[in-house]
């Protein structure tokens, strides 16, 4: 059994591993002072580099869910993720509501997304 590790980014995590023909990545936004499509196009950027990174793209997607701060903003989220996405190979993707840890204000956590994708 082989497993791939991206290096790790916070102790105990890593955003990206490669097992069986599939790569997983996790990615919340980098400046969490941006608004809600601000963050999600962040962590869209972000997953296409680590996807890059494993020899896939988003056209390989298989599955993504979404963690989102505020349900009530889903579709600021979702018309960033319409025009990032491949509409040829559309994946099976779910959006959950959830409680983010605190952070010092200014910066707010709105958006987490995690996605398995083949790698050929």
């Amino acid at each position: 059994m082989s497993i791939k590790r991206k290096e790790a980014s916070y102790p105990g995590r890593t955003r990206r591993v490669e097992h069986n023909d599939l790569v997983y990545c996790v990615m919340s936004a980098p400046n969490k002072t941006a608004d809600m499509a601000g963050q999600t196009e962040q962590c869209l950027a972000g997953i296409d580099t680590l996807l890059a990174e494993a020899g896939s793209d988003k056209s390989k997607l298989v599955t993504a869910t979404v963690y989102l701060s505020d349900m009530a903003r889903k579709n600021e989220m979702n018309n960033v993720w319409v025009a990032w996405s491949d509409p040829d190979n559309p994946c099976a993707r779910v959006c959950v509501g959830v409680t983010f840890e605190p952070r010092a204000s200014p910066e707010e956590l709105l958006v987490e997304i995690a996605v398995s994708a083949a790698i050929d």
